[in-house]
């Protein structure tokens, strides 16, 4: 199943995406009002049953899945060629163990929300193009085999960055949590839906130009590591969100870098799950 989140008639609604439109439920919506709700309760609801309304695409507006509880964990340098772009080709850089930082939720906005350029704030702002997993059920010291057991599904992430905020303070949080730093969306593909995870095209475009074209099956860690890695410990909650990592072809990575500006619009596509575009302003 395809999940949205929607507005209609002032009224924020969750549902199924189909071809043909979306449909939808009243009524589970009174019980779980948001997306995120419902993930967390998700546990023998049959949907179908329950789904009784239709509504054509061009009378929703689509918004952001949902605004998760928890900061979203992001994973950095997760495919080798951008950890050696960011790193001047330094192959003593790549990374050993998953780079692990978090990103406020504060940050998140839906498909076609603007990006704000911060001009005030920096002059050098980045986008990353990324496949985002979100968690299903609770769950801790979660084994690489029994991890894609805990998924819920899988959507599309920009991780906006400033990247000369995040030299200055030389630490992730505040380059990349800025408002409206974190596009999310358009929908979240449910686990039963994705052949396979690791084997997904992702691409990014600027202006229609071509930045990024990768795969997911070049991660140096993948999906299910990561899982076992960040549950380690820790627990990992239904509605949590991972960001997996860019490949190459970000802003700074090129020579000279092309930084995105007020006018810019970026486009994410990932296979299976869809397209992500954002305005930046």
């Amino acid at each position: 199943m395809r999940f949205v989140t929607f507005k209609h008639n002032r009224q924020t609604y969750w549902g199924i995406e189909e071809e043909e439109g979306i449909y939808y439920s009243a009524k589970l919506v009174s019980v779980f009002p948001t997306l995120l709700s419902m993930i967390e309760n998700s546990s023998g609801i049959d949907f179908f049953k329950e789904i009784n309304q239709f509504i054509q695409h061009s009378e929703a507006k689509i918004l952001a899945p949902f605004i998760p509880r928890k900061n979203i964990m992001c994973i950095g340098k997760n495919y080798r060629d951008h950890a050696l772009e960011m790193t001047g080709n330094d192959e003593g850089q790549v990374p050993k163990s998953p780079v692990i930082f978090t990103k406020s939720p504060s940050a998140v906005i839906g498909p076609n929300e603007a990006i704000d350029a911060h001009e005030m704030e920096t002059g050098q702002l980045d986008y990353e193009g990324e496949l985002a997993v979100i968690i299903g059920k609770r769950g801790k010291n979660i084994s690489r085999e029994d991890a894609l057991d805990y998924v819920f599904g899988y959507t599309i992430f920009n991780d906006v960055t400033a990247r000369d905020l995040q030299k200055k303070h030389q630490q992730f949080f505040r380059g990349k949590s800025l408002d409206t730093f974190g596009p999310f969306g358009p929908s979240v593909l449910t686990k039963d839906e994705v052949k396979d995870p690791q084997s997904l095209s992702i691409q990014t475009f600027v202006n229609g130009e071509l930045r990024q074209s990768s795969n997911t099956a070049h991660m140096i860690f993948p999906i299910d590591q990561l899982i076992e890695t960040l549950s380690d410990g820790m627990t990992l909650e239904p509605g949590d969100v991972i960001a997996t990592g860019t490949p190459s072809g970000v802003g700074k990575g090129f020579n000279p870098p092309k930084f995105l500006k007020s006018g810019d619009r970026v486009r994410i596509e990932i296979d299976e799950i869809g397209v992500l575009e954002n305005d930046v302003v």
